[in-house]
């Protein structure tokens, strides 16, 4: 359920960034409410939040607060794929270190 929050909260982010960039083009609180883009990625989040919840009732938070940092894999991803943001050796190197350790730390708990 963690890892399906990541993935929720990540597209959610993507979706938030789009529906902000748009904003600031004409900006005011109509346009805040019927912002397609920013109402899918808040509707995303908030799912993503929900299934965050119930796997924290369930499940170790040393062990599952850690995968949280995977949506900063997937947000890269998103990011390079949809919106075309560039992703340096810095930046992979930052992602394999995430995945290593997001890996440590699931097999660290109890079983």
């Amino acid at each position: 359920m963690m890892v399906a929050f990541t993935i929720f909260a990540s597209v959610g982010q993507t979706y938030m960034k789009t529906g902000a960039n748009r904003l600031f083009e004409n900006f005011s609180f109509g346009v805040l409410i019927h912002d397609t883009p920013l109402q899918i990625g808040l509707t995303l989040y908030i799912c993503g939040a929900a299934l965050a919840v119930l796997a924290l009732r369930h499940g170790e938070l040393s062990v599952l607060w850690p995968i949280i940092s995977l949506s900063y894999v997937w947000v890269a991803i998103l990011a390079k794929i949809l919106i075309h943001e560039s992703m340096s050796p810095l930046k992979i190197a930052g992602i394999a270190v995430i995945i290593v350790g997001v890996a440590i730390m699931g097999r660290s708990g109890a079983r």
